[in-house]
């Protein structure tokens, strides 16, 4: 009876603490989707990318600040939506947030080397990221990049997404966004970035802080004549 009584109150306890655990899983869950769809209409101060880079940059600079400003997607070229389309996410007006084929296609090119070489993350799994985590690498941030990728894609629209990822993507050393980055590589409006101008910004989105004010390598202009022959085939919101 004693050992009855004992697991009894062992499975009660578990039972309470999965509860628990559910519930605190809801919670940030909810946390996550409330400020999603506040944002689907008011523009966000900062991002978590954003405050991770200062936070390095303050380490070495208690000073330093970040080069950002907001302008709604009327006032960003549609060069350069186009050239990001072409770069980052060919079938972003297609998909419902995640490009399945392109994932297959990154597993088995993955697989074949033996080590994580490619990737397959759309601009909404970017911009789940780069609103609310951190960038370590793990299945459960993953899974949970998965779950705010669905939730911005239930409530935005395709546009709303795409202008709140060009507004908050790094385009070099503390400088984020199309507006500042337009004046930080060129000294010109988002605006008035033409075709060249966004390729070549679409092309070291990969790894924007090696590039400081338009410099260019050899890959750098191959990838931008990949981008520059993609752009007409794309569609934009």
């Amino acid at each position: 009876m004693r050992i009855a009584r004992r697991a009894a109150r062992l499975a009660k306890f578990l039972g309470w603490a999965l509860a628990a655990a559910v519930a605190a899983v809801l919670l940030v869950q909810a946390w996550f989707y409330a400020h999603i769809l506040w944002w689907a209409r008011e523009a966000p101060a900062s991002t978590a990318i954003m405050e991770r880079r200062l936070e390095l940059l303050r380490k070495k600079n208690p000073k330093a600040t970040l080069h950002h400003q907001w302008v709604p997607y009327e006032s960003i070229s549609i060069e350069l939506e186009r050239a990001v389309v072409a770069a980052e996410d060919a079938k972003f007006i297609e998909h419902e947030g995640f490009d399945w084929e392109a994932i297959q296609k990154a597993m088995e090119k993955n697989e074949r080397k033996g080590k994580v070489v490619a990737g397959a993350s759309t601009i909404s799994q970017q911009l789940a990221k780069n609103l609310f985590l951190s960038g370590e690498r793990s299945w459960v941030r993953k899974g949970q990049e998965a779950v705010i990728t669905a939730m911005l894609e239930q409530a935005m629209s395709k546009r709303r997404i795409l202008e709140l990822y060009l507004n908050f993507a790094e385009w070099g050393e503390g400088v984020f966004g199309a507006e500042a980055a337009a004046h930080y590589h060129f000294g010109i409006s988002a605006k008035s970035l033409d075709e060249e101008q966004a390729a070549y910004l679409a092309a070291t989105l990969p790894s924007p802080r090696r590039y400081d004010r338009g410099r260019r390598t050899a890959y750098i202009e191959a990838r931008m004549d990949t981008i520059r022959e993609r752009m007409p085939k794309v569609q934009v919101p």
